[in-house]
C-alpha cells in the first residue's frame, strides 16, 4: 500500500520534460524566413547608407500613423492567438474559437489598410521604378503582405477546426504550429515598421 503510493507520488511529482511548440517543420520554417528576411534587412540598411537624403525624403511620405495602427493591430492578432491556444490546451474550444476571430478581424484589418496604402502610392505614380527607397519598401512590405495573407488562411482552418471541437488539452499541436508562424508574422512587422518608416 505505502509502496503503491509511493510510487503514484513520484509519477506525479515528475516534471514534464519541455517540448518546442509546434512542428520542427515550421520552426525550420521561421528559421529560413527569419534569414530571408535578415539578407533583405541587411540589403535595405546598406542601400540606405550611401542614399541617406533620398531614403530620408522617400520616408516621410509613408504615413505613420497607419503604421502605427498596423503595428497594434498585429500585436493584438499575435496576442489572441496566444490566448486562442492557452483556453484550447483547458480545453475550451468555444472560447478558442473566439479569440482566433478576434486574431483573423486584425489581420483583416492590417491587410485592408496595408492595400489602401499601396493603392494611395499608385495613384500617386510611385511603384518599384519610382527609386531604390520605394523598391525596398514594396519589396519588404510587399513580401510580408504575402506572409500575412498565408497566415490568415492557416488561422481561418484553425479557428474551423476549433470550433468543431477538433482540437484540445491533448491535441493542439496544430493550433500552436499555427500560432508560431503568426508569431514570426507579428515579428517581422514589429523589425520592419520601424526600420521602414521610422529609422532616420
Amino acid at each position: 500500500m505505502n509502496n503503491t503510493s509511493s510510487l503514484t507520488s513520484q509519477d506525479t511529482d515528475t516534471p514534464i520534460a519541455p517540448r518546442l511548440s509546434g512542428d520542427l517543420v515550421i520552426w525550420l520554417l521561421i528559421l529560413a524566413e527569419l534569414l530571408t528576411f535578415g539578407i533583405f534587412f541587411l540589403t535595405y540598411a546598406f542601400m540606405r547608407v550611401g542614399q541617406v537624403q533620398l531614403f530620408n525624403a522617400s520616408q516621410a511620405t509613408l504615413d505613420l500613423h497607419t503604421g502605427c495602427i498596423n503595428t497594434l493591430l498585429l500585436i493584438t492578432s499575435s496576442w489572441a492567438v496566444a490566448r486562442a491556444v492557452q483556453s484550447v490546451r483547458r480545453d475550451r474550444n468555444h472560447t478558442g474559437a473566439n479569440w482566433l476571430a478576434v486574431a483573423l478581424l486584425c489581420g483583416g484589418a492590417f491587410l485592408v489598410l496595408k492595400t489602401l496604402e499601396y493603392a494611395g502610392k499608385l495613384q500617386a505614380g510611385i511603384d518599384v521604378s519610382t527609386n531604390d527607397f520605394y523598391l525596398f519598401y514594396f519589396m519588404l512590405t510587399g513580401f510580408h503582405y504575402l506572409h500575412v495573407m498565408v497566415g490568415m488562411v492557416m488561422l481561418s482552418l484553425l479557428w474551423f477546426f476549433t470550433r468543431r471541437g477538433q482540437y484540445g488539452r491533448d491535441n493542439c499541436h496544430a493550433l500552436e504550429t499555427g500560432a508560431a508562424f503568426w508569431h514570426l508574422v507579428d515579428l517581422l512587422w514589429i523589425i520592419l515598421f520601424p526600420l521602414v518608416y521610422v529609422m532616420r
